[in-house]
């Protein structure tokens, strides 16, 4: 029973950790898009 039950804590904890690196390094959020000077750039 306890080797059931460590298996599936390191399966979990493997899961998540690799959740978290996809989410960090592969996950990347598309800024939006503005025009030069909208945003207070200082570009202009």
């Amino acid at each position: 029973m306890n080797d059931i039950l460590q298996n599936i804590l390191v399966l979990t904890s493997v899961a998540l950790a690799v959740a978290f690196l996809v989410k960090k390094f592969f996950w990347k959020k598309s800024k939006p898009k503005k025009a030069c000077g909208n945003d207070g750039c200082g570009c202009h």
